[in-house]
């Protein structure tokens, strides 16, 4: 039996002690905020999307940065796995579109029920609104840590460091897992906000706050260059556009947009052919001959979005329907099937769900989430240089990076 000493209790925090108490070991969980799990209560807005259901080598494909380094996490404990564990807990769950996964009751607080049941009952010591200052080592080897308050030392034999990223920093998020990391010899890489909202040049997005679209196809180049493409949902907001489709987008393009703005193309009508969308066009406007341009829209696009693409198309918004040419019909098209926007920054990391960048993969076993420089010392969850789009792989990557550390502390 080790000692071991958990920093963080989130997701992969509290997976880490649930595996590491599974198999024996004497668990403590240090945790500065008042409550276990502060950040996947504000998951999934409030309902926590606990996994993705897809197939396992699905799951891959979903991660943006280092998904070879997932291989032994995402195998050792699967999407399967949580679920399993949860429901035995008393959280059942249900899956939604695009294979997300949540609690039936819609509550996260459930989630975060379930697990510190399991950690109850299988021993494991939380200790609350305590701050680890440093984590201590001697000849390569961790020998404990040491608490903020009081100055205290701990010894442990092994500590996993599961204290997140810097995305939400309400939550106790404030990078303290690099610094441990950085004074351990360990590189941290470049860090961003991912999965983040998009700032934009255009005051149109401020007009048309609120608007959300289903189904549309977005589009982000560099110059001609595609960057990432993508159907979905999106929102405009105050300082831009958000939403599930521009959320993924933001942590593929990060490093670029950093360089200089870049160009969101939204098609508006991504079933329909350039061809089809002119033909329906006509079809409304046979229908609405008599109109007035600005009237007869209203079957084509949401009302807010009408007085924008007029403005856009060019055409006269008082001119009679049965006046307008082909000229005119194809810059209608043209404007909704390439709305531009200019992208100009992310939001800050109090918006983000995730923190792309972190501990450098390559001096971690991906086969135990050990340190290759210091013995006894584990990182799982968002500290690590590992991240994915929306849709539950997150909080995946957390259970199974943090699952595995716990089970790879030795005896």
């Amino acid at each position: 039996m080790s000692q071991v000493i958990i920093i963080g209790g989130g997701a992969a925090g509290m997976m880490a002690a649930i595996a590491a108490a599974g198999a024996g070991h004497k668990v403590c969980i240090y945790e500065k905020n008042e409550k276990l799990g502060k950040k996947v209560y504000i998951t999934g807005k409030g309902r926590c999307n606990i996994t993705n259901a897809c197939d396992t080598e699905e799951l891959f494909g979903n991660v943006v940065h280092n998904a070879k380094f997932l291989y032994s996490s995402f195998y050792t404990f699967t999407n399967t796995d949580i679920v399993e564990l949860l429901e035995r807990y008393g959280c059942p769950v249900k899956t939604e579109r695009g294979n997300r996964v949540f609690p039936v009751s819609d509550k996260s607080s459930d989630v975060i029920h379930a697990l510190t049941v399991c950690l109850r009952d299988l021993g494991v010591n939380v200790e609350l609104h305590e701050e680890v200052a440093e984590v201590l080592q001697e000849d390569g080897h961790v020998t404990g840590v040491r608490l903020k308050r009081g100055n205290r030392t701990v010894p442990a034999d092994a500590v996993i460091v599961t204290t997140g990223g810097l995305s939400y920093p309400s939550t106790g998020s404030t990078g303290d897992g690099y610094r441990f990391a950085k004074e351990l010899g360990h590189t941290i890489t470049e860090l961003s906000p991912a999965l983040v909202p998009f700032e934009a040049k255009e005051p149109v997005c401020k007009e048309l706050q609120g608007l959300s679209l289903r189904n549309i196809h977005a589009e982000i180049r560099n110059g001609k260059k595609v960057l990432f493409e993508e159907f979905g949902e999106m929102l405009f907001t105050h300082f831009g556009v958000s939403g599930p489709v521009l959320l993924s987008a933001s942590s593929y393009v990060a490093s670029t947009l950093k360089k200089g703005p870049l160009t969101l193309s939204i098609d508006l009508k991504p079933a329909l052919s350039a061809e089809q969308l002119d033909a329906r066009i006509l079809r409304d406007f046979e229908e609405a001959k008599n109109k007035q341009y600005k009237n007869s829209l209203n079957h084509l696009l949401p009302a807010k979005l009408i007085s924008v693409i007029i403005e856009r198309s060019g055409i006269s918004p008082e001119k009679k329907v049965n006046e307008i040419t082909r000229e005119e019909r194809h810059a209608l098209v043209c404007a909704v099937k390439d709305f531009c926007i200019t992208l100009v920054g992310l939001r800050d990391y109090k918006e983000a769900i995730i923190t792309q960048g972190g501990v450098s993969v390559r001096e971690v076993n991906p086969s135990t989430m050990e340190s290759k420089k210091t013995a006894g010392l584990y990182f799982a969850g968002e500290v690590l240089d590992l991240d994915a789009v929306t849709g539950g792989f997150n909080l995946q990557i957390a259970w199974s990076t943090g699952y595995l550390a716990g089970i790879s502390v030795p005896q």
